[in-house]
């Protein structure tokens, strides 16, 4: 394996296909092994045309954590003097440099120059080609490849070859080695009880959403609050009266600024019907019925719906968990991508590409064939070819983005490549730069993904030869947004009292335990700011698991699937230096919600996370009312300052194989920092210039 590392040293022969590569050329990307699901097909015919997208490497990136630093480090003379989208865009741009050599390749490797567009940002080179041209340029085959669970294919190959002159000035080529884990099929009764929803007309054929941070419970005994107010019952329901006096948040007074919305994130068919939000007003607080967000329909999506049986749970559970603590200020959903997307296993089950897209036009690629510099096969492409698909381009900046946007949904960073998870991350660094807070579920399993059939990283949710290495999340793995974890009320204990890690054994529609997601990154290494609470913790509370110490490179791994080359001979199952997570927590179990127009309990990161990014929104209100700007990115700041959060000293995120870590003082791989107290971080952030 690592001989194709030296390529430039000999003259290297590939023995399956006898692809001569000249020693002047390199592996640039190469697949370390193919997930068990995956199976190589017949070769993609010569003539099939492919589109082909070239991520230029940017400049000044190695800079980009200390610019970020430099605006949300509250030590920091610059703190909260955030970048315009100008001066980003100026700041990172690939150089003349870059671009006009890989161009030349290019055009020496027989692309006409006319055939290649380029990115307002100049950040991608976008053109068609034939297999036979690509696999000529790059020396490489490429193959069909068959999801056996979903009978998916998708074009790629096994490694490709560039010029060693050329290595430093992109970062990947799709199609390349990309093969994506998408969700599976649903059955057939399922595909007819969503079709029944949408209606014929949208000539969609519906399969299973996206997986969500979330888990339904339904408890036998639901007793039902006297009053609004009450609290007696905070241990089996958590009502908003519950939230606000675990985290002693006060009615929102006073003007409220049209600029400081909150945002959320939906995609995956999951729609907010105000049947629900009314009958959740009536029962659970004073805002008055017909209140609901702005929609914001990304790409054809649809946030709203009037079928209170298409109403989805994570749509409700987000907006029922924000409002009671935001309003009279809005909230503003970003619904991504049409139900011909949205309802597709093929999709990326957390990509956001083309999210940020429509919040930061720098972000896409525009494309005179209708594609974009998202990752074809990975990533939605408009306009969309399927009956009933958004036949509009790609929304490039057309949406403003807001002061805080909360994200429900994540994937692992196993199932994506390592250059695609940076591109990514870089982005959540440039909107932080702008002053963009970003705040996003760590997960619901623990320290790895759900169990097969659950979950789709193998029989146990984590990884190795011996299903026991952590499986850490994406992409909650990035240094440039917060992660929040899940705690809860223990049963016979009230909200006066510290709470608990979120922990809940298996359920009977679920054989699995639903725990606060945690863990260490394999991608990134441990942020600066993060690096006292993480020593702190080794210092004190040594969890006693065998590890090992790696972060993955792009050259080294390109993709995680064999993550036991980063574990070596150590035995380890988890990674001491990388990036820990997550950063905060919230309550997330026993929220009590309506939903198709039913009372029920829900719970999960995706109740925590709107829930702290909606304190965030509050905070940022009482510094816009004095005169300052929102707070950007927290984690500097919190981890400066962790007495403005409640610490979590109790609970466990144990999954695949009843291995985890325990909540314990100070920063944990459970519960983070622990939880908000309202009062305390508003003292802090209206201290701050």
């Amino acid at each position: 394996m690592w001989r194709d590392l030296l390529i430039s040293a000999h003259l290297y022969v590939a023995t399956a296909s006898a692809i001569v590569v000249p020693r002047s050329h390199v592996v640039h990307e190469e697949r370390s092994q193919t997930a068990g699901r995956w199976v190589k097909r017949d070769r993609v015919t010569t003539d099939a045309t492919l589109s082909v997208r070239i991520g230029l490497a940017q400049s000044n990136l190695e800079q980009g954590h200390d610019f970020l630093m430099d605006v949300s480090d509250p030590s920091s003379p610059n703190y909260g003097r955030h970048w315009t989208s100008e001066e980003v865009i100026d700041m990172f741009r690939p150089s003349d440099e870059t671009i006009e050599t890989v161009s030349q390749w290019l055009q020496d490797g027989g692309i006409f120059n006319e055939s290649i567009t380029q990115s307002d940002n100049k950040g991608w080179l976008a053109f068609p080609a034939t297999a036979k041209q690509i696999e000529r340029l790059l020396y490489t085959e490429y193959h069909e490849y068959e999801d056996l669970k979903t009978g998916g294919v998708q074009a790629a190959c096994d490694r490709y070859h560039v010029p060693a002159y050329i290595g430093q000035h992109i970062d990947y080529i799709t199609p390349g080695i990309k093969l994506m884990a998408p969700s599976d099929i649903v059955t057939e009764e399922t595909s007819r009880d969503l079709q029944k929803r949408y209606g014929p007309e949208s000539d969609v054929q519906p399969l299973r959403p996206r997986r969500r941070h979330w888990r339904p419970h339904w408890p036998h005994w639901q007793p039902r609050p006297s009053s609004k107010d009450d609290l007696r019952h905070c241990d089996v329901e958590i009502t908003p009266a519950c939230i606000a006096a675990l985290y002693e948040i006060s009615p929102n007074v006073g003007e409220v600024h049209e600029s400081n919305s909150l945002g959320i994130y939906e995609a995956g068919l999951n729609y907010w019907d105000q049947l629900d939000l009314d009958l959740f007003f009536t029962n659970f607080t004073r805002i008055p019925n017909g209140t609901h967000p702005i929609d914001e329909n990304i790409d054809g999506g649809v946030a709203r719906t009037t079928n209170i049986s298409a109403a989805g749970v994570e749509g409700t559970l987000d907006l029922e968990s924000a409002y009671p603590i935001v309003y009279p200020q809005t909230i503003t959903v970003f619904n991504v991508d049409d139900l011909v997307y949205q309802s597709n296993p093929y999709v990326s089950l957390a990509s956001g590409n083309t999210f940020l897209d429509a919040i930061d036009g720098s972000y896409c690629t525009y494309s005179a064939y209708g594609e974009t510099g998202d990752a074809p096969g990975f990533d939605p492409t408009y306009p969309d070819p399927a009956p009933g698909g958004y036949k509009g381009r790609l929304q490039c900046g057309v949406y403003k983005p807001t002061n805080v946007i909360s994200i429900s949904y994540s994937g692992y960073e196993v199932d994506v490549p390592i250059a695609y998870q940076k591109r990514q991350c870089n982005e959540y660094l440039k909107l932080g730069l702008q002053g963009v807070s970003f705040l996003i579920a760590s997960g619901d399993s623990g320290i790895g993904n759900y169990p097969s059939p659950y979950g789709y990283d193998g029989p146990t949710g984590c990884l190795g030869p011996n299903n026991n290495i952590f499986n850490p999340g994406f992409p909650i793995n990035c240094p440039y947004a917060t992660a929040v974890g899940a705690t809860k009320v223990y049963p016979g204990h009230t909200v006066f009292e510290p709470e608990s890690a979120a922990y809940d054994p298996a359920l009977s529609d679920m054989q699995t335990n639903f725990s606060s997601g945690g863990g260490f990154s394999n991608v990134y290494p441990i942020p600066s700011y993060q690096k006292n609470a993480v020593a702190s913790y080794f210092a004190h509370h040594d969890p006693g698991l065998p590890y090992y110490s790696s972060i993955a490179t792009d050259a080294l791994l390109p993709v995680l699937p064999n993550v036991t080359a980063l574990a070596g001979n150590t035995g380890g199952i988890y990674n001491r230096i990388g990036r820990g997570f997550p950063d905060v927590a919230a309550n997330g179990d026993n929220i009590a919600t309506y939903t198709g127009g039913s009372f029920g309990l829900q719970g999960g990161t995706s109740a925590s996370t709107p829930i702290f990014a909606a304190i965030v929104t509050r905070i940022n209100e009482e510094r816009l009312r004095v005169g300052k700007r929102p707070v950007g990115f927290l984690n500097p700041a919190l981890y400066a300052n962790p007495w403005v959060l409640n610490d979590i000293t109790n609970g466990t995120n144990k999954a695949c194989l009843g291995q985890g870590f325990e909540a314990v003082q100070g920063w944990d791989p459970v519960t983070g920092l622990g939880t908000p107290s309202f009062p305390r971080m508003l003292e802090l952030f209206l201290s701050l210039p």
